[in-house]
């Protein structure tokens, strides 16, 4: 799709209800997200969330994902090592159903990326606003403004790239920089607040119902005008398609 210029569509789902709509609009990948610890456990963060609760939504979601790729992801503090994180993508894999995991971070988890790929666990990397090190960043803030940011936030994409991953997340960092990561990887970057020359998008499915506490100011309502959650997908999947959504509206400079 990447070769073709053809747009990756992305939504998270957390149920089988919501993954049965989203896969049957004609959705690209489903997102499993740590996401839930804030739109349905009401956290302030995804640092509460553990295995378990990852385990029980991605194994139902995978009931209802008969199109789509279906990509998870691996928990805070679940893969601080490779050991740790193989048995634990191990679980994803066969006792959820999950096809693809997903883990943040650049040149400190390439050891995690290549243990996970020796072993034929395909692994998408996140880049960015890396949730899971809020606490790092002091909340919730766009990086890579500053040149030696952006230029750690390339070599990191360009190693991921190198090490295995098939794809990666670029979240909450400048247009401009999307871009130019975009164009020096062959693998797709899917972006959330990143701007529209990434390869694809993702939004988490609670924003774009509208039914989030917080609307980001990445995020759309696709819900407004239409009839029904399927419309709004739909029209998501579409403006995504058709390369008018992120616009500068929703993108950081």
């Amino acid at each position: 799709m990447k070769l073709a210029g053809e747009k990756i569509v992305s939504l998270t789902a957390y149920d089988a209800g919501f993954a049965r709509i989203i896969d049957e609009a004609g959705i690209d990948i489903v997102l499993v997200g740590d996401s839930l610890g804030m739109v349905l456990q009401g956290n302030e963060n995804t640092l509460q969330v553990t295995m378990d609760d990852m385990l029980y939504h991605t194994s139902m979601v995978s009931k209802a994902v008969n199109q789509a790729m279906l990509v998870v992801d691996m928990p805070y503090m679940s893969y601080s090592t490779s050991e740790q994180a193989l048995n634990n993508a191990k679980r994803f894999i066969s006792e959820a159903g999950a096809e693809v995991v997903k883990l943040e971070g650049g040149q400190d988890v390439l050891d995690v990326v290549q243990c996970l790929r020796q072993h034929g666990i395909s692994v998408c990397g996140h880049l960015g606003l890396q949730p899971q090190s809020i606490l790092k960043y002091g909340g919730f803030k766009v990086q890579g403004r500053e040149h030696d940011s952006a230029e750690q936030i390339l070599a990191d994409a360009k190693a991921l790239q190198d090490t295995g991953v098939i794809m990666i997340v670029l979240e909450c960092i400048p247009s401009s920089l999307a871009e130019t990561i975009t164009a020096a990887i062959d693998i797709p970057t899917i972006g959330i607040g990143a701007g529209p020359a990434c390869d694809g998008q993702v939004l988490v499915l609670y924003d774009l119902i509208s039914v989030s506490a917080r609307l980001p100011y990445m995020a759309k309502n696709f819900l407004a005008g239409q009839d029904s959650i399927t419309d709004a997908v739909s029209a998501y999947i579409k403006a995504v398609k058709e390369g008018t959504f992120p616009d500068a509206e929703h993108s950081y400079q």
